[in-house]
C-alpha cells in the first residue's frame, strides 16, 4: 500500500504541473467545448498509455539518446506548428450562433492530442524512470500500476475538459480567448523552440 501511494502520489503530482497537454485541452476546450476537446483527453491518455506499457514490459529503446534526439526534434516541430497555427487564430467564440470559427473534430483531437503525448520526451522519461524504481514488482502489480495511471490521465484531462469547457465556462471566457489562445501559442511555440535547441545543442557541441 506504501508503494501504491507513493507511485499515485507522484504520478499525480506530476499531473498538476502545467505542460504542453494541459495547454492543448484548455484552449480546445474554450474554444470548441468538452465534448470535441474529450478526444485530445483521450489522445493524450493513450499517448501515456503507450509509455507506460513500454516502460512496465521493460522496452529500453526510448533510452537511446539517438532516438531521444530524434524525437525530441519532431516534437520541437510539431509544438511550432501547433504554437504557430494557434497565434494566428482569431480564437472567437460563436457560443449563440453555432460552431467556433475554427472548429476541431473530435478525431482531429484525438490524433492532436496521441501526437502531442508521444512526441514529447519526458513523457517517456517519467514513466521509464518510474518504472525502474518499482521494477521488482510484480507483473500483476505493475500492471494494476498501469491501468491505474492511464485512468487517472484520462478522468483528469476530462475533467480539465469539463470544467474549461463548459457552456459557462465558454460564455465567461469569451472576451479572454484570444489572449488564452495567443499566451498558449507562444508557450508552445516557445516549447518547441527550446526542445530543438536542445537537440542541436547536443549534437553541435
Amino acid at each position: 500500500m506504501e508503494q501504491f501511494l507513493a507511485v499515485a502520489g507522484a504520478h499525480f503530482l506530476a499531473l498538476l504541473i502545467p505542460g504542453v497537454d494541459f495547454f492543448l485541452i484548455a484552449r480546445l476546450s474554450l474554444a470548441n467545448g468538452w465534448r470535441r476537446a474529450s478526444g485530445v483527453c483521450v489522445g493524450i491518455a493513450t499517448a501515456n498509455g503507450i509509455f507506460i506499457t513500454a516502460a512496465f514490459s521493460g522496452v529500453s529503446l526510448i533510452t537511446n539518446p539517438i532516438l531521444l534526439d530524434v524525437i525530441e526534434g519532431a516534437g520541437g516541430g510539431f509544438l511550432i506548428f501547433v504554437g504557430i497555427a494557434f497565434l494566428r487564430s482569431t480564437g472567437d467564440l460563436h457560443i449563440e450562433s453555432g460552431p467556433p470559427s475554427d472548429p476541431i473534430s473530435w478525431s482531429r483531437g484525438l490524433v492532436l492530442g496521441l501526437m502531442s503525448g508521444l512526441l514529447n520526451p519526458k513523457n517517456a522519461l517519467f514513466y521509464a524512470s518510474l518504472a525502474a524504481a518499482i521494477s521488482t514488482s510484480p507483473p500483476a502489480v505493475l500492471a494494476g500500476y498501469g491501468v491505474w495511471m492511464f485512468t487517472v490521465v484520462l478522468v483528469w484531462d476530462i475533467l480539465v475538459a469539463v470544467l474549461l469547457g463548459s457552456t459557462s465556462a465558454m460564455a465567461g471566457m469569451q472576451r479572454a480567448l484570444p489572449w488564452v489562445t495567443k499566451i498558449a501559442g507562444g508557450f508552445l511555440l516557445l516549447f518547441g523552440a527550446g526542445m530543438i535547441a536542445r537537440v542541436l545543442a547536443a549534437v553541435l557541441w
